[in-house]
């Protein structure tokens, strides 16, 4: 009977820890930088009841702070009617006067205390030890070492047989040992030592195990989060290592033993005898207070300041939306919907009206892993829940990666490190000068330009289908090339009146010393840049046996059309093109093209010019773009390029419902044609992603924003890069998940608004396609409207279903010339709200867009 006991209690614990694993962060390692919500783990709840439960158990902020929203208020950027309007939705008009007077004047105790660690703090209280550390620093330098992923000289020794398998071989065979105590040394060496017996000795009621395991991991969120996804995903690790959870707990337990009866002898009684903290359930419920609820309001009345605004100008554009001119566009240009592509669309069709621009997922529908010339591993190239069975092969090229003798192992060797320090001592000193004064490309940047070669070949047509790489068909069949760019070009309604040139525009991102430098890369290709994606798709949509089946299938490509891939690097603002093989007559046209993206592109360097303090916004397009470029070479620049900061909006439909709109860089733009998929077909696969991808970045950059130290990873001044895993503060801190502040200085902290061009009940028909789509807009953890196609409606979802919405509340400015804006806009401004925020513009209609 005891057996059968000793069992259930260890499946108890080992079923407890599964269930830790969601509330840890899921941030993958550097190398796969995916934005995600950061509390998913709540997300089968309603949006505000799901963050105040989470501030209640892990004492996070999950809003701005009270007085941020008066401030907002004070400033102009909330509006009094939708304070008013927030009020009465949730209170009722009767509540109006008290709840007004709560919101704008009434103090509340805004101090959050956590219901984690307070069963570990019985360690400081009883003995009058500080176990974490103790612990702490040896037990992060141990998994450090063990996960190092290139970093370390020497390799940790491992196996398959899991972390603590090697670390009892690592013990066995080395004259020093981790513990200092040959008791607990013992205990660790005998494999037949389960976690429970651990907790039996260490803590003694097994009422208190869950509780003080969740304690633990809590501890050290990031540590635990990228050891729970390595367990999950062995994947995400390009030098295989065996961890799990489970293991990691179970040696942290024994050396917290080996502190304590190092100190202690074995007089140490289990924790529980002296326990003065009852066991609770640490993920009880938590009624709202008062607070919340006055949070809530003001989050409601601040997004809804901006949305009204966004919403009536798509309305009035709606209104004056012409049907589309037959004539072919002199060229067509399909980039990623991220929002930074927004501006550049936005510049491109202002320096030549006649063109045509379109969005998409930058990876462009093709999935595939990709090899580079003298890669060692493979690199995925799509979203991170596709798993690809396709490989790319690249060949015909030199590595093109930039060699630098001061970059070698051999530095740190004994003999040729102290030859190479007197040799190329002095010349490292004068290079860390130069580069310091005069930032430039260096072997130390990341490149988005050298994740392919240009002039590579890729094995994009397969020759062979028995032939295959780990278990990966190299290349694509015909068929399996138009499917895909059928269902692409239909997606995003692009399947007639073809223009001589058609550009497919990937985007990466270029920076130095910049450890997040994924982030800023294509989410759609798994944090990398989408170069080789565009050139796929280009010569996929190129290949004359597949134009042929795509005429069959309705889908008719003139003979001269011919499709262009490109990069737009997004930190520098300079664009690479793939355009080999082109007829004279097409590159007479491309080359008149380049110089209409170079204008677009120095106008897209001023824009964003007005965001970086260090730039003149006012001085002339030549010198704004150098200035701009240079920031991205420049490794004293904490802020190349702030990324996603400030996206708040996806808008699904034509292009004509948003062209002529100033929405300053922050909606993600997903092309679809409502009036080409009547029944909603396409819809489904277009709103698939848009959820965990738009999403997912959206609330990281919320959650980050609202609570930078627990939910983001602080300044990135002191991090430093622990394994090429994460980041953490000095060697011995915890990894830190989230985004750094200099990432999320500028983002307001407001939920996605998502727009749809089409009927109501298609949409909602698409929504509900899949319970993992439809649980992001019914718990309202992104907001969904649509935009009625032939009313020019807006309905907005609410409660499971989309009603008609009032935008009498819009206000937005119109004007000639947008790009007079950006030298009068204004640039950085101080207040409380944080240490330097920067004002967000309102929506403008542009008269002169030339549509």
């Amino acid at each position: 009977m005891s057996g059968n006991r000793n069992k259930d209690k260890r499946e108890k614990v080992s079923h407890f820890i599964q269930e830790l694993k969601h509330y840890v962060p899921s941030q993958k390692t550097l190398k796969d930088f995916i934005h995600h919500n950061t509390l998913h783990a709540f997300q089968h709840k309603k949006f505000f009841d799901a963050i105040f439960e989470a501030s209640e158990i892990f004492g996070y902020k999950v809003t701005l702070q009270l007085e941020d929203y008066r401030e907002l208020f004070r400033l102009g950027r909330i509006q009094e009617y939708a304070i008013e309007r927030a009020i009465i939705t949730q209170k009722g008009e009767s509540g109006l006067k008290a709840w007004t007077n709560k919101i704008l004047f009434e103090e509340y105790d805004e101090n959050i205390n956590s219901n984690i660690g307070l069963l570990r703090s019985e360690w400081k209280r009883v003995y009058k030890v500080d176990i974490d550390s103790l612990v702490h620093p040896k037990l992060y330098r141990v998994l450090a070492s063990y996960l190092d992923q290139g970093i370390a000289i020497w390799e940790f020794p491992h196996s398959e047989k899991g972390f603590l398998h090697d670390m009892r071989v690592l013990i066995k065979n080395s004259s020093i040992s981790f513990f200092e105590n040959r008791d607990v040394e013992s205990i660790f060496l005998n494999s037949s030592m389960t976690l429970t017996d651990l907790l039996k000795i260490v803590i003694g009621d097994e009422a208190y195990y869950e509780q003080y395991l969740f304690d633990m991991v809590f501890s050290h969120p990031g540590w635990s989060g990228i050891v729970s996804v390595i367990e999950d995903s062995p994947e995400s690790l390009l030098l295989h290592r065996s961890i799990t959870l489970e293991e990691l707990l179970h040696f942290e337990l024994c050396l917290e033993l080996d502190v304590m009866r190092s100190e202690y002898g074995k007089n140490v009684y289990p924790l529980s005898i002296t326990m003065q903290t009852p066991s609770h359930d640490v993920l009880g419920n938590y009624p709202q207070k008062e607070l919340h609820q006055v949070l809530r309001i003001w989050q409601e009345a601040f997004e809804w300041s901006y949305y009204d605004q966004v919403l009536g100008g798509i309305v009035a554009n709606a209104k004056q939306m012409k049907v589309k001119d037959q004539k072919s566009a002199v060229f067509q240009a399909v980039f990623c919907i991220d929002e930074r592509e927004c501006s550049l669309r936005r510049h491109i069709e202002y320096v030549e009206p006649t063109c045509e621009t379109y969005g998409a997922p930058g990876f462009f529908g093709v999935e595939f892993y990709f090899k580079a010339i003298g890669a060692k591993f493979m690199d995925k190239l799509c979203p991170a829940p596709v798993m690809p069975r396709y490989l790319i092969i690249e060949t015909d090229t030199r590595p093109h990666v930039i060699r630098d003798i001061m970059l070698n192992k051999e530095t740190f060797s004994l003999v040729y490190g102290f030859v190479l320090t007197l040799t190329l001592g002095f010349i490292s000193l004068w290079k860390l000068v130069k580069i310091s004064l005069l930032p430039n490309k260096s072997a130390a940047n990341t490149d988005s330009f050298e994740h392919g070669g240009i002039h590579s070949k890729l094995s994009v047509e397969n020759v062979d289908i028995n032939h295959r790489e780990q278990g990966l068909q190299i290349g694509f069949t015909i068929a399996e090339m138009t499917d895909r760019i059928e269902n692409f070009l239909r997606g995003i309604g692009l399947t007639s009146d073809f223009s001589p040139i058609i550009y497919m525009v990937a985007h990466g991102s270029s920076s130095a010393n910049n450890p997040h430098s994924g982030a800023y890369d294509c989410g759609a290709c798994s944090g990398r840049p989408g170069s080789v994606n565009a050139r796929v798709f280009s010569i996929m949509a190129n290949h004359v046996s597949v134009r042929s089946m795509l005429k069959q299938r309705g889908i008719d490509i003139p003979p001269e059309t011919v499709f262009i891939p490109c990069m737009h690097d997004t930190t520098s603002d300079v664009m690479q093109y793939y355009d080999d093989d082109l007829t004279p007559e097409q590159k007479h046209l491309h080359t008149h093209n380049q110089q209409q993206f170079e204008q677009a592109l120095d106008l897209n360097a001023k824009e964003r010019s007005r965001r970086f303090a260090s730039i003149n916004t006012t001085d002339s397009l030549h010198t704004v773009r150098k200035e701009i470029e240079k920031r991205a070479m420049s490794f004293f620049e904490p802020r190349p390029e702030l990324g996603h900061g400030t996206n708040s909006l996806a808008i699904i439909g034509r292009r004509e419902m948003t062209r002529g709109l100033y929405l300053d860089r922050r909606a993600f733009l997903n092309s679809y044609d409502y009036s080409k998929d009547l029944d909603g077909t396409y819809l489904q696969k277009v709103m698939a992603p848009i959820g965990i991808v738009c999403g997912g970045i959206n609330l990281e950059y919320y959650f980050s924003r609202v609570d930078n130290q627990k939910l983001g990873c602080g300044t990135k001044l002191p991090h430093n890069v622990i394994g090429l895993l994460g980041v953490a503060n000095s060697v011995d801190g915890d990894l830190r998940p989230g985004l750094s502040w200099q990432m999320i200085e500028p983002h307001d902290p407001v939920r996605l608004m998502v727009i749809v061009e089409h009927f109501p009940e298609i949409v909602l028909n698409s929504i509900q396609s899949s319970n993992e789509m439809y649980e992001w807009y019914a718990n309202e953890w992104v907001h969904i409207a649509a935009l009625h196609p032939e009313t020019g409606e807006i309905h907005y979802f609410s409660n499971g279903e989309f009603q008609v919405y009032d935008t009498s509340h819009a206000t937005f400015h119109v004007m000639d010339d947008i790009h007079e804006l950006f030298e009068k806009a204004p640039g950085m401004m101080t207040s409380h709200i944080t240490h330097a925020t920067f004002e967000n513009l309102p929506i403008y209609q542009l008269l002169n867009d030339k549509k």
